[in-house]
């Protein structure tokens, strides 16, 4: 993988996210196309599909490009780079899909391009289904590999057993080079699995501004988010038996013990307000 010429980066913190198992509703992969666009991030580099996807279940597409040539496209991963205003170090962001087969020499690739780059800290995005209501706030769970990020962000280490995937490959490999990482996963209501889901999106996005300290302009996703609750309410209006499911859901969620109720999550929610009103003010 070639990466074009770029200054050096400031003290990089690499952002990454894949279509595929990882992504429920596309809720994750969607933070870094909403980072890329913000940003205004330009791709540096990107895999080499031929070694890593199964074309028959990736398929590549066509379509017209600006002048209206047709054009085929390659599913495939790409490394961008961004500045962010107000924010004193920069951003790679890695945008792509699960690979379909040779999942070590896919990490060692990009990890190698992260090295290139200077990348300091990982941060991996992923979203599940779950038994969550689409009426409460998504929950979002963080992990760290690092004692120091685990305390600084109230995060915890990693217990899951089970099957995983490019971002667990992904963020083991990081571990095995001494390279700090912490994930975050959006638990997406499983009844409305499909894409998209603008609040899982949204949930992701406020913990990124957690880690980096910084409002990241939102758009307009939280209309979106607004907008996609209402959508869900009037499905789940139509039908009495999925109706009294979500009752039940949230009945389970407003009775448990939740991060989201508690004193020092309630302090954090309200310095990221703060700290977007002073943005806002300022612009």
């Amino acid at each position: 993988m070639e990466i074009e010429a770029v200054p050096d980066l400031v003290r990089p913190v690499v952002i990454a996210a894949f279509e595929g198992w990882n992504d429920a509703a596309e809720a994750a992969s969607a933070v870094v196309d909403h980072l890329m666009r913000v940003w205004d991030a330009r791709v540096v580099a990107a895999i080499d599909p031929e070694d890593y996807y199964d074309f028959q279940v990736n398929r590549p597409s066509v379509g017209l490009d600006d002048n209206g040539f047709r054009k085929l496209t390659w599913p495939s991963t790409h490394i961008a780079i961004a500045s962010p205003p107000q924010l004193d170090r920069d951003v790679i962001l890695i945008r792509g899909i699960e690979p379909n087969m040779r999942w070590r020499g896919f990490t060692a690739e990009l990890l190698a391009a992260v090295d290139d780059l200077g990348g300091e800290l990982v941060v991996t995005l992923g979203a599940l289904l779950a038994d969550s209501p689409h009426t409460r706030p998504i929950p979002v769970t963080g992990t760290a590999t690092e004692p120091e990020l685990i305390d600084r962000l109230s995060l915890e280490e990693s217990t899951y057993e089970g099957p995983t995937g490019i971002v667990g490959v992904f963020q083991d490999a990081c571990v095995r080079l001494d390279l700090p990482s912490v994930s975050y996963w959006a638990a997406v209501p499983h009844y409305v699995a499909q894409p998209p889901c603008p609040k899982a999106t949204l949930a992701i996005l406020g913990h990124l501004e957690e880690l980096l300290g910084v409002s990241i302009p939102l758009g307009d996703l939280p209309e979106e988010a607004r907008a996609w609750e209402r959508g869900v309410d009037e499905l789940a209006g139509d039908d009495e038996e999925i109706a009294d499911y979500v009752r039940s859901l949230e009945e389970s969620r407003d009775t448990a013990d939740l991060p989201e109720a508690s004193g020092e999550a309630i302090a954090r929610e309200f310095e990221r307000y703060l700290k977007r009103r002073g943005g806002d003010q300022s612009d």
